[in-house]
């Protein structure tokens, strides 16, 4: 019988690195689905990272990185270590009448961070108001929301290489921003630890109120009297009345991606289906998942402990007993029935692991 203890690399103390085993991981995971990590370590530094990495390089061990856990779905048990990221602190570090740079530690509460902005009277984030998960995970998405992205306010990032345990800057040019895309989703993917972003803010308000559902919202408060506080709250309360909250019934918000078309595909599309919806995107055009996922009829499905939120086609749900495994057939079933119907391929915005 082999010894599951970790072995110890050389230099390396694994008491003072605080590595558990078997871990349950429900707490880690807002689908709240049951999964064990086979060790897990909680780090607050970028020393102690770089510790953890070289003992996960030593012993041959994949690594996960979680935040909040938001974008993540575990269809099975993980057979490496899971790192939980703690990393803490915000500083100013460029600042003049116009605007303010802020470093952010990649283990910040993204919407934490712009409460604590908008507070300090520093604009433009108000949109992205309530998007779950932590900065460090921001840029790897490209987070966006009601007409503005995270990389409209970026100004670098700093991220950890695992092979070398070097830090590296990358500009936004080198981060390769796309919608829910970048560098770190692509090329970049598992060989780099974001471990701060630094964002410029506007010191003076300049609101973002093309989103129709926002406009909306904001209907009642004359143009002259906005503030981008007023902007936040109606965000967080277009976000509540639309997502579930993961507290209550376990969901990662959307499953999938809008997918994107050419010009031609959605006329021709069109064609077929004159109700279909579309938004201008670039050189094609951008089609909402849920109009597809909901005309597929799927909206308000439940089989078991699984489901389609009633409200939202957009939301997979865990209603209590759920497994990965379960809610990643039922994305299948939806996928195969939307390509059926549509001939559009929908991908997973959340990460199967």
């Amino acid at each position: 019988m082999s010894d599951s203890t970790p072995r110890q690399p050389a230099g390396v103390d694994l008491s003072q690195l605080r590595v558990q085993e078997n871990v349950d991981l429900r707490h880690l995971n807002t689908f709240h689905v049951a999964a064990q990590a086979r060790y897990l370590v909680r780090v607050a530094g970028t020393d102690h990272l770089r510790e953890v990495l070289r003992w996960c390089r030593e012993e041959g061990l994949p690594f996960l990185l979680i935040g909040q856990g938001s974008n993540v779905l575990f269809k099975q048990d993980y057979p490496g270590l899971v790192i939980e990221l703690q990393l803490l602190g915000r500083e100013v570090v460029a600042d003049n009448t116009e605007w303010v740079d802020v470093r952010v530690a990649a283990g910040e509460p993204w919407h934490g961070f712009v409460q604590y902005a908008l507070k300090q009277h520093w604009y433009g984030l108000e949109n992205l108001s309530l998007i779950p998960g932590t900065v460090g995970a921001a840029p790897v998405q490209n987070i966006g929301a009601y007409g503005v992205e995270l990389k409209d306010f970026f100004v670098e990032l700093e991220a950890l290489e695992v092979a070398s345990g070097v830090v590296q800057r990358f500009s936004a040019a080198d981060c390769a921003f796309g919608y829910r895309q970048s560098f770190f989703k692509q090329a970049g993917k598992d060989r780099f630890v974001i471990v701060a972003v630094t964002l410029r803010l506007r010191k003076q308000q300049r609101l973002v109120l093309d989103y129709p559902g926002l406009r909306a919202a904001l209907a009642g408060v004359a143009p002259d009297q906005l503030t981008a506080q007023q902007v936040s709250a109606a965000v967080c309360q277009l976000r509540r009345s639309k997502l579930p909250d993961p507290g209550q019934l376990g969901n990662a918000g959307s499953f999938f991606w809008n997918p994107h078309v050419s010009a031609n595909e959605f006329a021709a599309l069109r064609q077929r289906f004159p109700a279909l919806p579309g938004f201008p995107d670039g050189a094609g055009f951008k089609i909402p998942a849920a109009w597809l996922i909901e005309q597929a009829g799927w909206k308000g499905f439940r089989e078991g402990d699984v489901g389609v939120h009633r409200d939202h086609a957009l939301v997979l749900v865990n209603y209590g007993a759920a497994t990965g495994a379960q809610l990643v057939a039922l994305a299948e079933r939806i996928q195969a029935s939307v390509v059926e119907r549509f001939a559009i391929p929908l991908w997973p915005e959340v990460r199967i692991v």
